[in-house]
């Protein structure tokens, strides 16, 4: 090949690729800084903005309450900024369908230290589908910004926290669903989470 034609045609190739990478792009943000627009909040406790940030917390209920997108997703990497404070049970849904505070779909769960971040759990459903081993727990910063990046593709789901890659999981009852991202807060109160730099990038095939 000639040498002036190589790296241009190796531009080509890398351009069909990088769009589907993992961390590919800046992507699209699924939150303003501002307000709630673009979500919808479902139960009792409390979701609101302070500083840029998207915080919840339990609210004098202390149920379950979730925050989703009023878009729904089906292939897609999203990153995510998460600091916990007190105690910070809370988890990422995604292809997910709630009515009321009843929520079908899949959780990336966030919560303390040893209690699987980053693991894959089937509310009203199979439940746990598969944890991190206990090495790879320990990438988590509690009390600090930590970064969860989520990518799903069909049946396929992968998890990494703060770099490291959490799970890797193949599920064909995944495969078939579509739906919001949503934001959890635990029940049982004294939660408080703050989020930033929600970002998603949709990958078509």
């Amino acid at each position: 090949m000639n040498a002036t034609i190589f790296p241009f045609a190796l531009l080509l190739a890398l351009a069909a690729i990088l769009p589907n990478a993992v961390g590919a792009g800046e992507g699209t943000s699924l939150f303003n800084g501002k307000d709630l627009s673009g979500w919808k909040v479902h139960g009792t406790e409390k979701w609101y903005v302070e500083n840029g940030e998207l915080v919840c917390e339990s609210g004098p209920d202390a149920e379950y309450g979730y925050l989703a997108t009023e878009k729904q997703y089906k292939d897609f990497e999203l990153t995510v900024d998460f600091k916990q404070s007190a105690d910070g049970n809370s988890g990422i849904f995604f292809r997910s369908s709630l009515d009321g505070t009843k929520i079908s779909g899949w959780q990336v769960e966030v919560a303390p230290p040893g209690k699987n971040s980053g693991g894959v759990y089937e509310s009203y459903g199979r439940g746990w589908l598969i944890k991190p081993d206990a090495e790879a727990q320990k990438a988590l910063k509690y009390g600090e910004w930590n970064t969860m990046k989520i990518r799903v593709v069909g049946g396929h789901v992968t998890t990494w926290l703060n770099g490291t890659q959490m799970i890797d999981l193949e599920d064909e009852k995944i495969a078939k669903a579509k739906g919001s991202i949503a934001l959890q807060i635990h029940s049982g109160g004294g939660i408080k989470v703050s989020w930033k730099n929600l970002k998603i990038n949709e990958i078509t095939k």
